[in-house]
């Protein structure tokens, strides 16, 4: 059996004639740069996420990036982050001119660790941590009670990546109040990539925030820094989102909460094959874990607001199993090989630090084919050939 890491011509094959259609409009219009589409999905954006603003980007990192510079990140800064993430997390900062400040993880949820983060901050007589940027990884949010607690005592912004996590949710004080991904900080970064939970037909991002003056300024920065056109206040890029993305993004929208939906459960059922294997019993298999127990167990995930962009195992012989699977027709991938304070870029940079469990993680993690439309055969099939891997 063929089991795909992804198969998005699974999820467009349904849709392809509404968005064909959907796509044929913009060209009609010969509206090609921003225009109705795209406030559209901004203000469609803005209301799933349950904030005031919203502005339409060319990419995930373009989010990230244009945030950073609205916040007069640059030269002599340093922003407190994550070393688990993809290259982009740290790639904008040293864009900026800033240099990254690296917390270790927690080993469990793999999302950065607040006790790690408070250690750094207290250390940093002096102040040069300008902002902290967590990553919600794998599309699980980062613990941010105690990192809004940390960037409250600080006096620091707090820029969240969620670019693995449209949807996610995070249950603030103690559960009482549930957040989505992105409305918890001053901003929170999205990608539109073809391989995420809401992806778009190329490249595209998006930048939420409760406050209207930095929204404003990313605005202004996604176009050249104009305020009006001509008219240029401080220094920006070209970081306009498409319309053909955008009306792509906004059919997609609709459907983005079942999609949720289904990859919670195969989750839950990968969970349960993995249970009935022994392999979690003998410690050869960890599945994704719940950081709020209160809410999910890792074998019952059915209010688990993970919204499972990845899901992620880790295993001993990592490379030995990616190689088997790989060779019985199934598809993963190591989501990092190496973490980011080992990259050859930072070298002459900064010290770099012992980060063991982002270390561990990048040895160690494996993601199996979580996507919708994967059929419980399937599943079963690449548990199968795991656990028959570990009975060799």
């Amino acid at each position: 059996m063929k089991v795909p890491l992804l198969d998005i011509s699974a999820q467009l094959a349904p849709l392809r004639e509404e968005i064909v259609s959907a796509v044929s409009n913009v060209i009609d219009s010969t509206r090609y740069i921003q225009g109705p589409e795209v406030t559209g999905l901004e203000e469609e954006v803005a209301r799933y996420c349950n904030v005031a603003h919203a502005i339409g980007v060319s990419s995930g990192t373009d989010a990230l990036l244009v945030s950073l510079m609205a916040l007069d990140i640059g030269p002599g800064d340093r922003v407190l982050t994550t070393p688990y993430s993809f290259f982009a997390t740290m790639g904008v900062i040293l864009r900026v001119g800033a240099r990254p400040v690296f917390a270790d993880i927690d080993p469990l949820s793999y999302n950065i660790d607040p006790a790690s983060m408070e250690a750094l901050l207290a250390a940093d007589t002096e102040h040069t941590i300008k902002a902290i940027l967590p990553v919600h990884l794998y599309g699980q949010c980062a613990d941010m009670t105690p990192i809004m607690k940390l960037a409250d005592t600080y006096g620091l912004p707090v820029i969240e990546d969620a670019a693995q996590a449209i949807g996610a949710e995070y249950p603030l004080d103690s559960g009482a109040d549930w957040q989505r991904s992105g409305s918890i900080g001053l901003a929170g970064c999205f990608s539109f990539f073809p391989s995420k939970n809401l992806g778009g037909i190329g490249d595209g991002g998006m930048v939420v925030s409760n406050d209207r003056s930095f929204a404003e300024k990313v605005c202004m920065l996604r176009n050249h820094g104009a305020n009006p056109k001509y008219y240029h206040a401080a220094i920006g890029g070209n970081f306009r989102l498409d319309p053909i993305q955008a009306t792509v993004l906004r059919l997609k929208l609709r459907y983005l909460e079942d999609w949720h939906g289904q990859r919670r459960e195969n989750a839950q059922f990968y969970n349960t094959l993995f249970a009935k294997t022994g392999l979690l019993q003998d410690n050869c298999v960890r599945v994704p874990a719940a950081v709020y127990k209160d809410v999910c167990t890792a074998t019952d995930c059915s209010n688990n607001y993970h919204i499972y962009n990845q899901y992620v195992i880790s295993v001993p012989d990592r490379d030995e199993l990616l190689k088997y699977l790989q060779k019985n027709d199934i598809g993963c991938e190591i989501y990092y090989p190496l973490a980011l304070h080992k990259q050859e870029c930072l070298r002459g940079l900064m010290d770099i630090p012992f980060l063991p469990n982002a270390e561990e993680a990048a040895r160690s993690t494996l993601a199996l084919p979580i996507y919708p439309e994967l059929t419980e055969a399937m599943q079963e099939y690449v548990v199968q050939q795991i656990a028959a891997f570990f009975a060799k």
